[in-house]
Parts: C-alpha cells; structure tokens; sequence
C-alpha cells in the first residue's frame, strides 16, 4: 500500500540513520548504493553537465560532494574524469563516521578526499570549490539544517562554480516504482541492507517541486529530471 503521499512524511526516520543501525547492514547498504544510485541518481549527467565542462577552464576541477555516505559518487567523479583524460581533485564530506570509515576501508585507489566534518567547518576554513553538490542528502535535512547547507555551499562556491543538490521528487509513480523495483531484488541483491525499506522512507520525506521552489533561497532555483528527479542549483557569478 502505498499510503499518503501529499505531504512530506518528516517524522518518519530511516533506519541507517540510527546511531545502533546493525553495522553488517549499513556496510551492506553503503556497498550497494553504488548499484542503486546507477540506477535512479543520474550522476552521470551530474558530471557530463556540471564537471567535465570546466575542466578547460580550472586544472583541476576541485569538486565537493556533500552528505557524500559511501562515496560512490565521489568515486564514481574520479574514475569518468580520469577516463576523459581530466584533472579533478575531490573530496567526500560526510558526518557519519561510520559512512567516512567505511569509505576510507574501501578506496580502491581512486584519489578521493575522505573528510568527516560538516560542511560549515570548510566553509568557515575559507574552502572553496568549483562544484558542490549532494545526492539524496536533501530530504535528510530539518529546516534549519537544510538553511545551513544552502549558506554554507553559498560560501563554499568558488567563483563560476555551482552547487547542486539533488534528491528524488515524492510521487505516488515514484513510490510505487521504487517498491515495484526493489520488491523484485529483496531477496537477493538487496538482502540485508537497507536500501528496499529507506528507499521508501525516503520517497516520503522527499520534496515535491512546488514545495522545494516554495522553501528554496534567492538565488537558488529548482530543476526538474526524468525520472522523479529535482535539485536545487545556485551558479556563483564569476
């Protein structure tokens, strides 16, 4: 049953967010969100769109992914970069010491920076970035912590770089897709993870358009994607 979809499910929490989350199945669930986010994320176009372009202009492209968990996009950055003959420098953010752990354990040599700090802390320490961006960290966020990570990326944002947050859009199609979707593999693939059961938790907590143009900063504008896809992007003038 698909439930109430005409509001952000905010009290709902998913489960690899508990500090006593069983660590075998979030280990389990950072190791296969590199195969999900192939899948639903359209980081590919991320990096064909917002990376690969200034390559010609900064050497390297110093890009930070926010709320980065198993790095998988972080990885994934480095690897495409490095097959296009490209220069990137890029560092995983994330406050979870469990997720940065995780990560380090399991660089396979990629050359990504693994940092657990918030994003505050750099932005204080006067970093900056040619790109800045988040994958599915959005819906995470209370009001207040998502303010802060809009100003925070506001300073973290070299000049005519951008910062892009991206995450699902909620929808009934996208609920029941993703449910459709991962019921298939429960059992095999995703099998002691929690990727079926957040996934789902996700959806619910997640923005509709209109409601993220309705909470989005001056100076920030919402982008819509196929499929159930949004993010909030801000362009630092050069």
């Amino acid at each position: 049953m698909i439930g109430d979809l005409s509001r952000r499910a905010i009290h709902e929490r998913e489960l690899m967010d508990d500090p006593d989350a069983d660590l075998d199945m979030l280990e389990r669930t950072y190791r296969r969100f590199a195969i999900v986010n192939a899948v639903v994320s359209r980081r590919r176009r991320v990096y064909r769109r917002e990376i690969r372009p200034r390559v010609a202009r900064n050497s390297p492209v110093r890009v930070l992914d926010i709320g980065s968990g198993g790095a998988d996009m972080a990885r994934a950055i480095v690897h495409w970069a490095h097959r296009d003959g490209a220069s990137v420098d890029v560092t995983a953010l994330d406050l979870d010491p469990r997720a940065v752990s995780w990560a380090r354990a399991n660089d396979t040599g990629d050359a990504v920076h693994h940092r657990c700090a918030s994003s505050s802390a750099l932005a204080d320490a006067g970093e900056k970035f040619d790109v800045v961006l988040s994958n599915h960290l959005l819906h995470h966020l209370d009001e207040t912590d998502r303010a802060a990570l809009l100003a925070d990326s506001e300073r973290l944002v070299a000049p005519g770089g951008v910062a892009l947050h991206c995450d699902i859009e909620r929808s009934r199609l996208a609920y029941a897709s993703y449910d459709l979707g991962t019921a298939l593999f429960a059992r095999t693939v995703l099998a002691g993870s929690f990727i079926r059961a957040d996934g789902l938790t996700s959806i619910r907590r997640s923005y509709t358009a209109a409601e993220l143009v309705a909470v989005a900063p001056p100076g920030w504008h919402v982008e819509r994607t196929f499929p159930a896809r949004l993010a909030l992007r801000h362009e630092q003038p050069a």
